[in-house]
C-alpha cells in the first residue's frame, strides 16, 4: 500500500510538472500561414502568401518596407525561420512603431553573409548597437532555411542563429520601448526573403 501511494503521489507531481511547463512555453503563432490577417504592411514593396510562407520582394520603387504586427509586445521570446533570395537584406524589428515607412526601434539583422546577422541596429537613431564576433557569421546558411531566435525582457536582448548565440546586449534605452514586431525589406531592389514558422513566446517574469 505505501509503495502504491508513493507510486500516485510521484505520478501527480509529474503531471503538475508537465503541466506547468505546457503553460509556460504557450507560444502565439504570429503568422497563420495563410493570409496576413493580424499584420499591417507599410509601404509599396511586396508582401504575400505563398504555400504557407510569409515572403517579402522588392516592388517597382525598390524602398524600404516594413510588415509590422497589430499588437504591442514587451518581453518575450520569438523564433522564426527565413531564407534569402537573391539580395536577402532584411530585419526583425522589436518594440518598434512606425510613421509611414520611417520606423522607431531595433533591429535584429538579417542580412547576406558578412553583414552582421544577428547584430542589433537602432534605426533613425544611434546605428548599430552591437555586432556579433567575425567567426559566427558561419552560423548563416545563405539560399537555405535558418532559424532566429530573439529574446527581450527589459533591457536585456540575446539572439541566436541556428543555435549559434550571436550577441547578448544590454541597453537602458531599449528597455524603455514599448511597440511592435515588424519584419523589414531593405531598399535598392531585388531583394526577396521567405518566412515562415513566426512564434512569439510572451515571458512575464
Amino acid at each position: 500500500m505505501r509503495q502504491f501511494f508513493q507510486f500516485t503521489c510521484m505520478a501527480a507531481l509529474c503531471s503538475s510538472m508537465l503541466l506547468g511547463c505546457a503553460t509556460a512555453t504557450e507560444y502565439i503563432e504570429l503568422f497563420n500561414g495563410e493570409n496576413l490577417d493580424g499584420w499591417i504592411n507599410h509601404g509599396e514593396e511586396k508582401w504575400y502568401v505563398e504555400e504557407g510562407e510569409l515572403i517579402c520582394e522588392s516592388g517597382p520603387s525598390g524602398q524600404y518596407g516594413y510588415l509590422s504586427t497589430e499588437k504591442f509586445y514587451d518581453d518575450f521570446e520569438l523564433t522564426l525561420e527565413f531564407k534569402q533570395e537573391a539580395n536577402g537584406n532584411s530585419g526583425v524589428f522589436f518594440r518598434s512603431t512606425l510613421e509611414g515607412t520611417k520606423i522607431t526601434g531595433w533591429q535584429a539583422e538579417v542580412a547576406p553573409p558578412g553583414s552582421h546577422s544577428g547584430g542589433i541596429y537602432e534605426s533613425y537613431g544611434r546605428g548599430w548597437l552591437i555586432q556579433p564576433d567575425l567567426e559566427k557569421d558561419k552560423a548563416l546558411k545563405m539560399g537555405e532555411w535558418n532559424t532566429m531566435k530573439i529574446r527581450v525582457v527589459g533591457p536585456s536582448v540575446t539572439t541566436w542563429l541556428n543555435g549559434t548565440e550571436m550577441i547578448n546586449l544590454e541597453d537602458e534605452k531599449i528597455g524603455q520601448g514599448k511597440g511592435a514586431i515588424a519584419l523589414q525589406i531593405h531598399d535598392g531592389g531585388g531583394i526577396k526573403v521567405r518566412w515562415r514558422n513566426i512564434h512569439l513566446t510572451p515571458i512575464n517574469e
